[in-house]
């Protein structure tokens, strides 16, 4: 799919041909990257105890940091632990991510009870909703049920347009955007079911930093606030970094990108691995922790080139912008 004059427009960051050799399938994988039984049986195990460690170090470094923010009383702690929040609300966003397919937990009713009521809750996000909506965006990526298209399409784009949409992610514009349903969904009974939960949680939160802090005011500053800021931000250099400029096809390589990981990358803004997301686009049914073991299959088979890979997420964005 490629430009149109009634529809978004796409495909203006795909590589080039010769960048997509055809050398599937192999005697590991089949003809669209994922692996053949014997390989991706291993694969697909799911550490639970591990994810379990993994969610309850997440809390204890947001407890953390809201300790150490009130124990230095500084207007720079409270700075810091406001940018801070931000790549915290990646990270339950991702295990949320994790949760909402089903790969958090093998017991399915633990990880529908963490993914809703200790991830995607405490992210402001109706769990049952996303599962849905991410759903039809792995059934079909840049379909018609495709549900983020526009944080995907139109790129590269105009460096003032670009600037324009961080802005509004870093000024609270698209925040509010985000937040301002779930008020509205209280006004009546559908939507309360859905947004009463998510809101009840957040007065739970709420009341525990009032408490733990005697600040009443640190949640609507550092808990809400990067939500409605930083985040923002974050997550739309991810998203664009996952499918920007690509477009409807078969071959996953014209979908999603592949970004090289670098530490200070999984720590703002793809935590927990979701950097291998072409991984996860060719077999969405393995966890986060062997995501990286399925790329080296997909390099190992030739399908991923050199060519293909963009060198770091900084590169990335600036080849958002058209020249």
């Amino acid at each position: 799919m490629t430009a149109t004059t009634t529809g978004p427009r796409l495909g203006g960051m795909v590589a080039p041909a010769e960048a997509l050799p055809d050398v599937l399938p192999t005697d590991r994988l089949n003809e669209t990257g994922k692996p053949l039984p014997e390989v991706r049986e291993p694969l697909r195990r799911i550490a639970s105890w591990r994810n379990a460690l993994t969610v309850a170090s997440l809390w204890a470094t947001i407890v953390a940091l809201f300790g150490l923010a009130t124990w230095v009383h500084h207007p720079l702690g409270y700075a810091v632990l406001f940018v801070l929040m931000g790549p915290m609300f990646a990270r339950l966003a991702i295990l949320g991510h994790e949760a909402a397919h089903r790969l958090l937990f093998r017991d399915r009713r633990a990880n529908d009870l963490v993914g809703r009521w200790l991830l995607d809750a405490p992210a402001f996000v109706p769990f049952d909703i996303y599962r849905r909506s991410h759903f039809a965006h792995h059934r079909e990526e840049f379909g018609d049920a495709e549900p983020d298209l526009a944080y995907y399409a139109g790129y590269p784009m105009a460096r003032d347009s670009f600037r324009r949409k961080l802005v509004r992610d870093a000024v609270g514009i698209s925040g509010w955007k985000n937040f301002r349903p779930l008020l509205r969904a209280l006004r009546n009974a559908p939507g309360r079911k859905v947004a009463g939960p998510i809101l009840g949680v957040q007065l739970v939160i709420w009341a525990a930093i009032w408490a733990g802090t005697g600040r009443w005011w640190l949640y609507p500053l550092c808990w809400w606030g990067p939500w409605m800021t930083v985040w923002r931000v974050l997550n739309r250099l991810r998203s664009i970094a996952e499918h920007g400029g690509m477009e409807a096809s078969k071959d996953r390589r014209r979908t999603t990108h592949h970004v090289r990981q670098t530490w200070a990358a999984r720590f703002w803004v793809v935590p927990y691995r979701t950097g291998w997301h072409l991984a996860h686009h060719v077999d969405m049914g393995i966890p986060w922790r062997n995501l990286p073991a399925l790329h080296r299959e997909l390099v190992d088979a030739g399908w991923v080139t050199d060519a293909y890979v963009h060198r770091s997420y900084t590169a990335f964005w600036r080849s958002c912008i058209a020249r």
